[in-house]
């Protein structure tokens, strides 16, 4: 019994090791490789699967960089490959063929091809195992020895940006990329340094680039791009002898500082870019929007590059493997009169301000302008280190966008003001209050502060003196008359403290620093638009909307040809509307802003003056503001303001620009 025992547990231990030492099967063999290849692993595929005779062919760093430089080159991710044979098989002979399918995402698109993988059974330190025969075909199958892959990049144009009337404000246009003829400078010092000054280049640098291996006598050598704007420039460089210059595509932007801020511009794409756009298929040779709407509509503006993948036959016509076309961006058309905007910008000559244009009947912003500004072309080139730090410690701020910022609006908010009191009806806009002296107080828990006014008229006022007079202290009045609640609800619903609806982003306005007014103090100074309140130009105008539509406003648009929306609805009659639009004429007839009272116009419009400083009774900065319309053709509403205009006279500033826009707006039309 224990020799039957003992012959049974030798028997058993005979087989197992007869098990161990049985050949994997090429389906087992092809399986493991094909594994090792979907996850990339190229050298561990050459060493333990590549057959011996086939290594004669290729060593193993040509085999493990041939892959990774290709995959890499041609963005190839996915990749997926699966034995497609049906069953194992008892192979008899040497060689096996089985059929593999590959698949794989490309920069030119989707690859796939099915291959006969063929495995040799071959010996390796005296064992014998079935192995890959490798040749180029499993790179892609038409590939052969001394093929080469290549890739060939068409590129897309981006998407233009064009204003209503169809005037460029972001086009594929020209530049310049100056340098020199090698040969040509090389001992001309005199030539040399005059170049270097007019491109702001060294002499070095010059000599550096002109030093490279691949430059040879009669090359052209690029020192630096130049936009096609910069004529003078240009002419000065080909009167240098042996400079030159050579024409490439660049964006352009034809309104240069006067649409600066709204258009943007596009710049090469930084590190940081790159890591949050590498999924959506950017790569680090690409340009993106840098700031306004190029930035805004980048997704729409993009234009994706066409890709061809062909392989370079050493013997042979090239087969094309991937193909995609280039997409190019869409051109979007906004709202914006280029014409207006760049007229507008004129008239600030260069002091610190903003304006706002919008149509009142359809909401579409005719003009955004922020003053002073920078020119887009020269940022499209890359500015210096040097040349951006002037400009950012420019005291008139070109790199700030004023008309997204929000600001106190001073008195300019007024006729809001009323309107909340009509519709709260806490005012009686015909009763005359016995105002006497230039402040005003409440009661003695104001401690020492009250509201002051610029003029007392000598008699009673009602609510159209207040309005020719500019009467902070009946403003104040008629605010703390309606109670914070009727004001804090009522300026919430001409949009105050609320995100403003307009697809380019601008900063939302306040009603307060809480949101609230539960101090007396600070709701009456919100009265007339000081406190805390603050909005933005085009938010300002756009509540002007309320009077000339009889209590609605209109979705501001940004787009050209949008479908108008109504935004708020109901904030005043059609009563009170009338009432604030006759009141608003005569500011312009007999009051404040009588400068602006033109032959030919019927301009109605609150003036403001926003004091800004730390307390009572101390001299700070002002701010001058205007929002006014032509009653007669109220093609726009438009909301205007000057900074620092404490020396000329606070909103006469802002009436004086105002002024020559309307003049010069009716020459544009007639």
């Amino acid at each position: 019994m224990k020799k039957y025992l003992f012959l049974t547990g030798l028997l058993v231990l005979l087989f197992s090791l007869a098990g161990c030492n049985k050949l994997a099967s090429p389906e087992e063999r092809l399986s493991e490789y094909t594994k090792l290849w979907n996850d990339e692993k190229f050298a561990e595929m050459y060493k333990s699967y590549v057959a011996p005779s086939s290594k004669k062919q290729v060593k193993e760093k040509d085999y493990v960089d041939r892959y990774e430089t290709i995959y890499k080159s041609l963005g190839v991710k996915n990749i997926k490959v699966t034995s497609l044979a049906k069953e194992e098989k008892d192979w008899k002979g040497d060689k096996a063929v089985l059929p593999i399918k590959v698949k794989m995402d490309t920069s030119a698109g989707p690859v796939s091809f099915e291959k006969k993988a063929v495995l040799k059974k071959e010996e390796v330190d005296k064992k014998e195992a079935w192995f890959i025969d490798w040749d180029a075909s499993y790179i892609f199958p038409q590939m052969e020895a001394g093929d080469k892959i290549r890739i060939k990049t068409t590129k897309g144009s981006r998407g233009q940006i064009f204003d209503r009337n169809g005037n460029s404000l972001a086009v594929n246009g020209h530049g310049y990329s100056v340098g020199v003829q090698a040969g040509e400078i090389d001992d001309n010092s005199a030539a040399k340094s005059k170049l270097a000054s007019l491109l702001g280049v060294t002499t070095e640098f010059i000599d550096k680039q002109l030093q490279q291996s691949w430059v040879q006598p009669g090359y052209f050598v690029p020192l630096k791009e130049l936009s096609a704007y910069e004529e003078q420039k240009l002419q000065q460089l080909r009167a240098i002898p042996g400079a030159a210059a050579e024409e490439i595509t660049m964006r352009q932007y034809p309104y240069k500082e006067a649409l600066g801020h709204l258009t943007g511009y596009i710049g090469d794409i930084n590190s940081e870019e790159l890591k949050k756009l590498k999924s959506k298929g950017y790569s680090a040779q690409d340009k993106v929007g840098k700031r306004g709407l190029e930035q805004l509509l980048e997704d729409q503006l993009r234009a994706q590059d066409g890709k061809k993948i062909y392989i370079e036959k050493e013997k042979g016509e090239p087969i094309t493997v991937a193909e995609k076309a280039p997409k190019n961006g869409k051109d979007i058309k906004v709202a914006v009169d280029a014409e207006l905007q760049k007229m507008m910008y004129e008239q600030f000559k260069g002091k610190p301000g903003t304006a706002a244009a919008v149509n009142p009947k359809t909401g579409e912003v005719l003009a955004l302008a922020s003053s002073p500004a920078f020119d887009p072309n020269e940022f499209v080139l890359g500015v210096s280190s040097s040349r951006y730090q002037q400009l950012e410690n420019n005291p008139a701020k070109p790199l700030l966008n004023r008309f997204a910022a929000t600001y106190a609006p001073g008195s300019s908010i007024k006729p809001i003001t009323a309107a909340i009191a009509l519709k709260a009806g806490t005012l009686d806009p015909a009763k005359e209050r016995p105002i006497k002296g230039l402040k005003w107080q409440k009661d003695a828990s104001w401690g020492s502060y009250s509201v002051t006014r610029v003029k007392d008229p000598g008699e009673p006022v009602n609510l159209q003196k207040a309005f020719i007079y500019s009467d902070n202290i009946y403003f104040a009045q008629t605010a703390i008359e309606a109670g914070k609640d009727n004001m804090t609800n009522g300026l919430r619903s001409f949009g105050l403290g609320e995100k403003f609806p307009f697809a380019y982003p601008i900063r939302a306005s306040q009603i307060s620093n809480s949101g609230t007014l539960d101090k007396e103090i600070l709701l009456g100074d919100t009265g007339y638009g000081q406190g805390e309140v603050l909005t933005s130009m085009l938010h300002l105008a756009s509540t002007y909307n309320a009077i000339v539509n009889d209590g609605v406003i209109m979705k501001p648009q940004l787009y050209a040809e949008a479908k108008p929306e109504v935004w708020k609805k109901d904030l005043l009659s059609k009563e009170s509307a009338d009432l604030l639009k006759q009141d608003l004429r005569l500011v312009v007839q007999k009051g404040t802003a009588k400068e602006a009272d033109l032959p030919g116009f019927a301009i109605a419009g609150k003036t403001g003056t926003a004091e800004i400083k730390m307390e009572q009774g101390t001299t700070g900065k002002e701010n001058g503001l205007f929002v006014a319309y032509d009653q007669q053709n109220p093609a726009f509403i438009m909301a205007l303001m000057v900074e620092g205009a404490e020396e000329a006279g606070g909103s006469k500033a802002a009436i004086g620009i105002s002024k020559q826009i309307f003049l010069k707006w009716k020459e544009m039309n007639s």
